[in-house]
C-alpha cells in the first residue's frame, strides 16, 4: 500500500478533509469530510475533579514526541479501527517532517496512553488516542489542550463526536463554521511569531519534555486548566 504524500495530506487538513480506511487490513484509504464536526474549544476543556486530582498527583509521566509509531500502533490495536498500514506509514512520514506530533502518558516505564496528531498554523488535528490504564488518554489530552493554550493555537479538530469527548468539553459544529474556523486557526499563522508546539517546555522550565518532573509539571496544567472546570 502506498504512503500518502506528506503534500496532499496537508493540502486536504487545510480544507477540512482526512484519511480513513475502513479496518486494519483495507487496501484502499478514502477521504472524509463530515457534515458534523466536533471539536474541543480551547477555552471549554472540561477538567473533572477526579481528572485534576490525577494529573496534579504525578501518577503519569507525560511527554512529547518520544515514541511516536508505537502511539500509533496501540491506537490501530483494536477491534475496530480505521489506521491501515497505508496511514500508519504516512503519518510516520509527517512525524519525521515536523507535521504530526503525538503525547506519551507512562507509569513508571510502561506506556500506558496518548494521543496523536496533526499540527498546521493555529489548529492541531486530532487523530486518534488509545488508554491502557484509567485517565490515560485524558491526561494526554489535557496535556495537550493547555499545551495548544500555552502555544497560541486556536482550533483542535476531534473529528467524530463520542460520549468520551464529549465528557471532555467537546462540542459538535457545522462543516461550514468548521471552515471557517479552520480559515481562522491556518491565518493565525501568520500572526507575530505564530503559534508554537513546544512553548510548553520553556513555560516548565524543561529543555525537552523528558526532564519535567511528573508532579510538579501536572500542578501546572491543572492550574492551566483550572479556569475550564
Amino acid at each position: 500500500m502506498a504512503v500518502l504524500d506528506p503534500d496532499l495530506l496537508l493540502r486536504a487538513y487545510a480544507i477540512g478533509v482526512f484519511p480513513m480506511a475502513d479496518s486494519r487490513d483495507a487496501k484502499e484509504v478514502f477521504w472524509v469530510e463530515p457534515k458534523r464536526r466536533a471539536i474541543i474549544p480551547l477555552d471549554g476543556f472540561h477538567l473533572s475533579r477526579s481528572l485534576r486530582k490525577t494529573i496534579r498527583s504525578g501518577r503519569f509521566t507525560v511527554t512529547r514526541d518520544t515514541a511516536f509509531a508505537d502511539v500509533v500502533t496501540l491506537c490501530a490495536e483494536r477491534d475496530e479501527t480505521w489506521i491501515n498500514s497505508s496511514i500508519q506509514e504516512s503519518f510516520a512520514e509527517l512525524h519525521r517532517l515536523g507535521h504530526a506530533h503525538s503525547i506519551e502518558c507512562r507509569e513508571g516505564d510502561e506506556l500506558v496512553g496518548g494521543l496523536y496528531g496533526v499540527k498546521l498554523g493555529g489548529a492541531f488535528f486530532g487523530e486518534s488516542m488509545f488508554s491502557l490504564r484509567t485517565d490515560a488518554s485524558k491526561v494526554a489530552l489535557a496535556w495537550l489542550v493547555a499545551r495548544l493554550n500555552v502555544g497560541g493555537y486556536r482550533l483542535l479538530d476531534c473529528q467524530f463526536m463520542t460520549e468520551h469527548l464529549r465528557s471532555l468539553g467537546a462540542v459538535e459544529i457545522l462543516q461550514k463554521t468548521y471552515v471557517s474556523m479552520l480559515s481562522d486557526a491556518l491565518s493565525s499563522a501568520g500572526a507575530g511569531a505564530g503559534p508554537e508546539f513546544g512553548a510548553l517546555e520553556r513555560l516548565l522550565g524543561a529543555e525537552s519534555s523528558r526532564t519535567v518532573d511528573a508532579a510538579a509539571s501536572g500542578c501546572v496544567i491543572a492550574q492551566l486548566l483550572g479556569h475550564t472546570s
